[in-house]
Parts: structure tokens; sequence; C-alpha cells
């Protein structure tokens, strides 16, 4: 497919900064693969090697076109990039590299490692600029024919890849000298290409890396805009929608994708065709005729990309309103395309594949079988196809696991009887990438479906048939002959386009529910509703001892109270001997000044069995002792007092800071420790960052550096006590939010484990730059919208923020580099970033802030508290106060940890109701509607204490309210005849009026009780009203309610319209949740 442009791999003649050092090569990898290469070469010399002694490749200059190299492809397997320019001369004993001073410096470091591996000396030529290389090339001969001789050999074998026509200068004077050099050539493609046939574990990575881009692509951006294009009747062309479809490709954070772009390119310009000519071979182009998507036609795409180099291939076919000929061609081709797959496992031969497929269509469609493609795919790796893999029936080469395969089947230029010439002629093309596993074959581009109801569309362009489909069930359209036509994936183009899209929703979410409810019984059937309590009790502080001894206490000056501060104690005055107290036994202090000029001092201490006293380990240990409740004392010298008072309340708060400091440390999980950057690895830093929690203490704030070291982050001001470390492995997620509109630049870590940021305990850090100095110019007045330095200022602003934005993106990136390496892979940390087109606005505790979704979590990182829930710790989500009128709604989030509290979000505009149910619904999380704000505890703690009869009520199918609906409206309708009567009213029990009590928030219970009065008097007269008006004004109102009246409230349905499980807590436990308004 279109093999013109290059590859992706990483060349290193480019200028990157910082030179040679911006590349370094993995010697692991390249020890193993080159042991492999000359454990292959020495194994099949006689066979695919050409009984060569010597493998001479020489790669040529970069280049725009997109090809295909053996040489190429060596290079990156190698050595991890592409080096041109470059020869490359292996020998038993020596590897020659013949290169400019660039690479032969990033090479230095290979010659350890080749000379363990395979006892090989390697050998640089360097070639300077103006150079022309023949000396250095005469030098490598030399050595050549001198290996040659002493393995008595007249004539040197040397083996080159003859199907490579040299390029640049360089290698064209080497290949003339080559061929004059009285050498025996002998091809050596054949080696290589089953050298590079089986994948190791690092290879197939990468080939999933880029299936899983390429499908995500076809699945999220091809097939979304190809519906689109047509359900809008706009002309696009295939050219456009082949660069459109590139872009996203090389952008893959555009489908959600989290790879590097500098990893990725394409394998080959996207392929759309339609209107009748189509191409299958792989050298197809899309062409600049506009798509055609009328009835009975065909739409063909296949898009390729490469991560790290590795290819990866997807094609599927589209069917627009599908005849029976199109129907059966696409289904048998499906099957066929299947059996193909299901081939290839180890042992077999490549011929199978082809023959598998070939058997199905001989079986089910034998007409088709002249139109069926000639080979079934090719090998797929470093190259898009691999020689010598072509999965044709003649190709008797045995599978090995770790093969890699572009499963490619079609049909070509098939007749259908329509008018239409541009849908006369249709083909049908599938292709996937395929990995041979040890026992069977693993696809892994499946994102992108290829089923039938995946890819076949129909219009409903007459009103006759909408009319007909809306009265009648949907079923599968026939055809006059009786064929079935392929069911639809939605209805392109019709006035229900929007209902099709929430029906999808619905039936997605009716699937959820299921799942949910099914996972949720599992875990409530093993106990795990409920994961470890966090709040558990800190540990006891240690005895508080002033004195140890007598001789301790200090010496007494007069009999005055007196404040040890170096010992934490108060000493008082009493029977003439100076007694201690510890400051903390003080629960307060007070002084009183009189009309004599007196002043006198009241102490009141802690002793047990008070209201709220803390129970320390003093109070137990001695419970049994005699305490001092309070004391007070007099005295003529006021400015005494005051400076008692005053330092017993200082020392007081310090020990109390203190003791809480331990407490809350002493809950803390030990943390390994941070392991400092040596000299050989220089910390990746960043300046100038402002921390929250702020560090305590007092004095004027300071920025401060943020470093990435060995196995953590350090974070530390100029002040030696102001630090902060983050190890990577307590790290849950980490975000990464540039300023757009908001004044800060922001970096925050979500904790495993609490950390202390100073006194404060914590799991959320965050570090941030403000973008724009916040400065207002007092009595500038209004300055114009074209005034020089308004807008030279609004540049400098401008050009400040994004020079902010990108320190921190190049932090970010290496950061994300340094935590892509094996030691860090168990981690899984890379930085998230949030979707702001997906954020809403709500007040998660009690401002509003703007709340945006990321990959795998629910943030606001700007205002404190900050928010971030995991969504794979949420259990469903329930959208309240939903309904006609509101104007905004509440969201509670339910998690999968029952003890946990729920999460609130209120005050949500009703406008972003639809964004949120879709962002849920891709999300794969169940969420329901409900009218009324829920008491959720008192339902949670009915799950827990009875989990077999929450699964057997339906589990979460209480909260669905298209269900209560229809409960209701029964209901309502048995009640139409319903009169109370006295029989009716005793059996309302006190008891059950008690059970009763509603699990629903209401603020307007008052309003509804007096609408119900309102509505019991409709009908009465005007003498009626009037003689209870005035009994009411003469009582007050205050027993104007009529028994039936108190009666009607008291039977009044609590729930309203959504259901809760049977088992009720007592009233009591039912408290009202306050409302922010």
């Amino acid at each position: 497919m279109a093999e013109h442009r290059n590859g992706n791999a990483k060349t290193t003649n480019g200028k990157a900064s910082g030179g040679a050092s911006a590349y370094s090569i993995n010697l692991e990898n390249f020890g193993k693969r080159l042991k492999m290469l000359y454990s292959h070469w020495n194994e099949y010399n006689n066979d695919l090697w050409g009984a060569s002694e010597v493998l001479a490749i020489a790669t040529p200059p970069p280049s725009e076109d997109l090809r295909y190299l053996k040489s190429s492809a060596l290079n990156v397997w190698l050595v991890g990039y592409e080096f041109p320019d470059t020869i490359m001369v292996f020998m038993n004993k020596q590897i020659h590299f013949l290169c400019s001073q660039k690479k032969a410096s990033l090479l230095e470091v290979v010659k350890k490692t080749a000379k363990e591996v395979v006892d090989a000396e390697v050998v640089m030529h360097v070639k300077a600029k103006n150079d022309d290389g023949t000396a250095l090339m005469d030098s490598i001969f030399r050595a050549v024919r001198a290996q040659s001789k002493l393995d008595d050999q007249d004539i040197p074998v040397v083996g080159y890849i003859a199907r490579e026509i040299p390029e640049g200068n360089l290698l064209e004077m080497w290949a003339e000298k080559l061929r004059n050099a009285n050498f025996q050539l002998s091809d050596i493609t054949n080696g290589f290409s089953d050298l590079f046939a089986v994948k190791d574990s690092v290879e197939i990575t990468n080939v999933k890396k880029a299936a899983y881009l390429t499908s995500s692509v076809m699945k999220h951006f091809v097939v979304p805009m190809l519906e689109k294009v047509i359900d809008e009747e706009k002309k696009v062309s295939h050219s456009s929608l082949m660069d459109d479809t590139e872009k996203v490709i090389l952008e893959p954070a555009k489908v959600k994708v989290k790879l590097k772009a500098e990893n990725i390119d394409i394998c080959y310009p996207p392929i759309f065709q339609s209107g009748g000519e189509f191409d299958l071979k792989p050298s197809a182009s899309s062409n600049d005729e506009n798509l055609y998507y009328d009835s009975t036609s065909v739409i063909i795409c296949a898009i390729g990309s490469r991560y790290n180099s590795y290819c990866s291939n997807v094609a599927r076919t589209f069917l627009i309103d599908a005849n029976a000929l199109q129907s059966k061609a696409y289904e048998v081709l499906l099957k066929a395309h299947d059996a193909a797959i299901s081939a290839l496992k180890p042992g077999n031969m490549a011929a199978a594949a082809y023959q598998a497929a070939l058997s199905v269509v001989e079986k089910d469609a034998p007409e088709l079988v002249a139109n069926l493609t000639k080979s079934a795919g090719t090998g797929i790796g470093l190259e898009f196809r691999e020689s010598g893999l072509s999965l044709n029936g003649k190709n008797n080469r045995l599978l090995k696991p770790g093969m890699v395969f572009n499963v490619s089947l079609g049909f070509q230029n098939l007749q259908s009887e329509t008018k239409n010439p541009k849908t006369q002629k249709f083909s049908v093309l599938l292709a996937d990438t395929v990995i041979v596993g040890e026992n069977s074959p693993e696809v892994v581009t499946t994102v992108s479906s290829k089923a039938v109801k995946d890819v076949a569309y129909s219009f409903n362009e007459d009103e006759e048939e909408e009319e007909e489909e809306q009265k009648q069930p949907p079923k599968l359209k026939t055809e006059a002959n009786g064929s079935k036509v392929l069911p639809s994936k939605a209805t392109l183009r019709s006035v229900n386009h929007d209902m099709s899209k929430e029906e999808q929703r619905k039936q997605h979410q009716a699937e959820l529910a299921r799942q949910k409810n099914e996972e949720t019984a599992r875990r409530l059937a093993g106990g795990g509703f409920g994961m470890m309590d966090n709040r558990g009790a800190s540990k006891p502080s240690g005895e508080l001892i002033a004195y140890k001894n007598v001789n301790d206490l200090p010496p007494p000056r007069d009999l005055m109270i007196q404040i040890d501060q170096r010992n934490e104690a108060i000493l008082l005055p009493i029977y003439g001997s100076m007694v201690p107290f510890h400051v903390a036994m003080i629960k307060s202090v007070s002084s009183q000044q009189d009309t004599n000029r007196s002043c006198y001092i009241r102490i009141i201490f802690n002793v047990p069995g008070t209201p709220f006293n803390p129970h320390d380990t003093n109070s137990l240990k001695f419970h049994s002792s005699i305490y001092v409740k309070e004391v007070s004392f007099r005295s003529k010298d006021p400015r005494h007092i005051s400076e008692v008072v005053q330092l017993i309340k200082t020392l007081r708060r310090q020990v109390a800071s203190r003791e809480s400091e331990k407490a809350e440390r002493a809950t803390l999980v030990t943390q390994e420790k941070l392991q400092i950057a040596g000299a050989k690895f220089k910390p990746i830093r960043l300046s100038d960052l402002w921390i929250r929690p702020v560090f305590g203490g007092r004095g004027r704030k300071l920025p401060g550096t943020l470093e990435a070291h060995t196995n953590g982050f350090r974070y530390s001001t100029s002040r030696a006590d102001e630090r902060a470390d983050i190890m990577f492995a307590n790290i849950k997620h980490a975000f990464f939010q540039p300023a757009e509109r908001e004044m800060i630049t922001l970096l925050h870590f979500h904790l495993h484990n609490h950390i202390m940021v100073g006194n404060k305990k914590t799991k959320d850090v965050q570090f941030y730059v403000e973008v724009m100095d916040v400065v207002q110019t007092l009595g500038g007045g209004k300055r114009s919208a074209y005034d020089p330095d308004e807008i030279e200022e609004e540049q400098r602003e401008r050009d400040r923020k994004n020079k902010i934005n990108m320190d921190f993106q190049n932090f970010v990136n290496r950061v994300n580099d340094l935590w892509g390496q094996p030691q860090f892979k168990t981690l899984d940390l890379e930085f998230d970033q949030p979707f702001r087109d997906l954020g809403f606005h709500g007040v998660p505790h009690k401002a509003s802030v703007f709340i945006v979704p990321t990959s795998s979590c629910l943030v606001e990182l700007i205002e404190i508290p900050f928010v971030v829930i995991t969504l794979n710790e949420i259990e469903i989500v329930n959208l309240e106060r939903v309904g006609l009128g509101q104007k905004n709604f509440d969201l509670t989030i339910v998690f999968k940890d029952f003890k946990r509290d729920v999460f609130r979000i209120d005050s949500i505009p009703s406008t972003s109701l639809d964004g949120i149910k879709e962002w849920l619904d891709t999300t794969d999380l169940k969420y329901y509607e409900s009218r009324l704000n829920l008491n959720w505890r008192p339902i949670l703690k009915t799950i827990t204490e009875d989990p077999e009869k929450f699964i057997e009520d339906g589990g979460w199918e209480f909260l669905n309210m298209e269900a209560s609906d229809s409960d209701t409206d029964n209901s309502q309708e048995s009640d139409k005849g319903y009169e109370p009567s006295d029989v009716q009213s005793d059996s309302v029990s006190e008891e059950e009026d008690d059970e009763s009590e509603s699990l629903v928030e209401s603020e307007d219970d008052d309003e509804e009780d007096s609408e119900e009065v309102s509505e019991e008097e409709e009908g009465k007269t005007w003498e009626e009203l009037e003689r209870e008006a005035s009994r009411a004004d003469r009582e007050k109102g205050d027993e104007s309610d009529s028994e039936d009246e108190r009666k009607r409230r008291k039977i009044k349905p609590p729930f309203g319209k959504a259901r809760v499980p049977d088992k009720r807590p007592p009233s009591g436990s039912l408290s009202k949740r306050p409302k922010l308004r």
C-alpha cells in the first residue's frame, strides 16, 4: 500500500538537541540480537546466507520517500536506530563500521558488548566530511582478504542485499569497488528475512502498540468521520479523507491513545476507495474523486501505522444499503478471513491459511473463487511486506510462535446488477494484524469490529418506509427473492438519528447494568463489599511527664506561678510548695480583674469523667487517683498574670500541635528512601515552583525546585527544613494541566499512602507556577483596545504562558521517558492530561468549580480541596434531581467500597447532562437517573447488612427510574377509586410509620403537605371555605388540619418514583443532608 515515504525509524543524522547524547543504544538488546545474527548465520549459512564468509550491509542516505529496506531494518533491529550513509561489514572476528564521526561516537559503546558476546572486535572507519571514503573501503577489503587467507579460501564470498540499489556517492562508490574487488558476491536477502520472521517480546510489544493505534484510529476516527460525512451528505474527496486520517495517526492523543507521537509514523498513506474504482493491491492509493455513498455502494478503508518502526495494518469494508450479492460476498469473505486466521498455528505451513480461506469460498460461494485475491496476506514487522512470508497457496514455510502476519483477503471486481455505473462493479476487503501464539493466533486489531452489524448501514429516504418502521418492530429487510439483507448498524440521514444514538446508549447501559449487578453479586458473595477502613484509631502518644525526678525541678523564685518552657510544665504555689503540672493537663486558663486592683487567674485541668475529655494513657493508667479539677489564684500584679496566661496558652498550643503531628506521623506507611541521582544520571529539574499544601511555619513563603531522582521526586526550597519526597512507587495518578483559562500551570500527584508536607498529612501534592502576575493598576481607568502598551503587555503575558507550558511539557516528557524504563513498568505511571472538552461546572465542596475527566480519573485541581476520583473504583453513578424544568442537577458517585461515603457534586447545569451521560457511557460506567436526592448512608448500610436480600431484589435496578415509572403508573391506575376509611387508617400503625421514613431527601416536604391540603379542599362550597377560614383565624391555624388530612399525609408515599431496597433502617438514623444554595 503505497510504499513511498520515509519510515519512522529514528535516524541519527538529524540535528537533535544535545547531539549524539540524545540517543542511547540498548546494549542488552544489541548483545542478544548480535548473538542471534551470528548463530543464525552459522547454522543456516549454506541454505539462506549463500555460504558467505562476510556480510556487507550498506544503508542509503535518508529520503522523504517511504521505503522498506533490509539494511534499514537491520539497523533498527540491531542498534535501535537507522544509520543512513553507513556501511557495516560483519566477519568472524571483526565488525567494521564506515560512517561519520557523530555516528562512530555513538557506536563506540558496542565494542565491549560485541567482544563479550561473539568475540568480535569492532573497528571504526571515520569518514571526514569531504572524503569519498575510498581509502577506508580499501582497508576494509584488506581485512576481508586477510580473513579469507586465514580460512584457506582463495576468493572471499561476500554476502550483500542484491535487491537494494545503491544511492548516494558513498554507496555508489562502495558498490563499484565491491564489484571490482575480485570477490564472489552472494545474495543474503533470504537470511535476513528468516532472521526477522520470529519476533521477541520487545518486538511483539511494539507490534501490539502499533496495532492498537491503528484499530483505535479506525474505530474512533475513521468510522465516525464516514458516518458524519454520509449523514450530513457532504462532498469530501478520498484524498482529503486520507490527509485527515494521516494527521490523526501522527497525533495519537486525538483518539485518546497514550503513545508518544515521536515514535509513530504511517505505514502508507491511508486508503479510501468508493464509486466503482477499487484496487486491492498493496500499492493502491486514494484518488481525488469524492466519496460515493448512495444506495448499494461500497466503501473500502485501509490504514497502517508504525510504532518504533514496527508495522501494523487494518482494512474494513463498509456497505451502504447492501443488495443480496454484496451481503453474500461480505458474509463469505468474513468467514474465509476468520478461517485463514485460525490456520495460523505453530507447525502449520504458511499455505494452510490461504487453503483454509479458499475451502470456505469453494463451499459457500464457488462462483466467487475467481475473484478471490491470490494471497491471504504477508508477514509484517520492520517491513510492511516481509519477503518469504507470503500467505499464498504455494508457501511451504513452517509457522513458528512469534511470527506476525497482515492477514489480508478480498474479492476483486465483482459485478452487481444495478443500473448505476458507480455501483455495478465493487470489491470487498478485510485485513487484520495477527500474531502466531504458542497454541492459537492472536488478533491484535480487534478494537475495530468487522462484524456485519458494525459495517452495514441503511438509508431511510422514503417517508413510507420510515412510517412503516415506526409502526412495526425492526426486522431484517428482505429482498423480493427472499434473501436476507444485512442488519444495519445505524439509520443514516434520518430524522431520528439523535434518537437512535440515545437508544444505543440505553442498550449499552442495560448491558452495563447486567454486568454491574453480576460483578456486585460476586463481590458481596465473597464478602468484599468494603476495603480496609483507613480511619483507624491513631496510636496513643507516650506518657506526658514533666519531671522524672524531684531534683529536676527548677529552684523556686518566691511563691509565684512559673512557666518552665523547656520541660513544658507550669509550677503552681500550693501550701508553700511549688507543684509541677504538665501543660497538656490544662484544659483552659483565664484571667479576670476586679475593682480592687486585684487580678484572678483560673486554671481548669483535664480530669477523667468530664464530657469531651480525650482519653489519654495517663488518665486510663491512674483512673482511681484523686485529680485537681481547677485552681484559682489572686494576684496584685495584673501584668504578671496576663503574661502567665499568654505563656500558658502559647505553650499549650505548641504541645498540642506537636502531639497532633506525632499522632499523624504514627499512622503513616513507611516508605523507601529516596535514592539521589549520581554523577552519571543528572536529575530532571523544574525550577521556581510553588507547592500545595504549603509548608507550615512563619516567614515569607519561598518557591522551590522539583527534581526527578532514581526512584522518586524531591521538592526543596532554600530553607533546609522545607523538603518533600514523593516516591514513584507511592504515586497512584500523575496529572499535568497546562494553563489555558486558568491562572496556573500545574503538576499534581495523587498518592497511594499519605505523606507529610511540613506538618500536614496529605494524599495530594501539587506543584504549580502562576502564568500571569495578578496585578491591578489603581486609578488607571479604561485603556484603549488599540493602546500599544496594552497590546505589548498582552503579548508578554501570552509568551510567558507559552514558555511556562513548554517548560512543564518538556519536564513531563522526560519523566515519562524515565517511567518507560523496564524497572518502572509494573508501576504503570504516565502523566495524564485532563480533557477540557468533556468538563462541566459543579459544586463538590463549597464553591462552584470546573471538573474535568482524564483517561482514568475525574479531577478538579485548581481549587482546594482537590477532587481526584479514580474511575475504576466507582461502582455506579446516580444523576439526581433530573427532570423537566430543572436548571441544574446533582451527581452522586457510589464507590465499590461500600464503607466509603458517596461523593456528591451538586448544582451541575442541566446543559451538561447529555455530555456527562455520553462520557459515562463511553467509559463503561453504569449511571441511573432519579428525580430526587437519595440519602445514601442508610441505603449502603442496608446493602452491607443484608447483601443477599439486595442481590435477590435485583441489585441496583431499584434505581432504574424507567422501571419505577411503569410501577407507579400501574399503582396510580389501581388507586383511582381509593377512598380513605377508618379500617384502613387503623391499619397504619405507628411502627409502620417509623419504618416508612423516607430515604429520599426533599426540601419541599412542607410545600407538598400544603399542596395536598389544597387538593383535599377542592370542590368545597364558598360557605364551607369561609367557615373553615374563620375557624382557622380563631385557632391561629394550629389545629386547622382535619383527622383525614393528617391520615392522608401519614400514608403519603415516602419514596417518590425512586425505589429502594425492602430492608430499611430505623427512622432515627435518617438525617437530612444540608443543601448548598
